[in-house]
C-alpha cells in the first residue's frame, strides 16, 4: 500500500518552510529573490544554501512554481 503522506522535513527545511509561509504576501506567492531574502534574514542562509532548500522543498512537493513565482502546497505549520 502506498501512502500519500510526505516524509517528515528536516528541521532546517521545516524552519525554512515556516519562515516562507510567515512572510507570504496576500496574493499567495513569492518571487525567488524575496524567498532568498526571507531565508537570509530568518534562517541566516546565504543564497546558495537558500537555493538548495527551495529546490529541496520543490522536489518534495512542498512548494511549486507558477510563472516564475513560488507558491506553497497545502502548508500546515508543525
Amino acid at each position: 500500500m502506498i501512502s500519500n503522506r510526505r516524509p517528515p522535513l528536516t528541521p532546517l527545511a521545516q524552519e525554512s518552510l515556516d519562515a516562507l509561509a510567515s512572510e507570504l504576501p496576500s496574493e499567495g506567492e513569492l518571487t525567488y529573490e524575496h524567498a532568498y531574502a526571507i531565508l537570509k534574514d530568518r534562517e541566516e542562509l546565504e543564497q546558495p544554501a537558500a537555493e538548495d532548500i527551495i529546490e529541496w522543498l520543490y522536489m518534495r512537493g512542498h512548494i511549486y512554481e507558477v510563472e516564475g513565482k513560488l507558491r506553497l502546497t497545502d502548508y500546515r505549520p508543525e
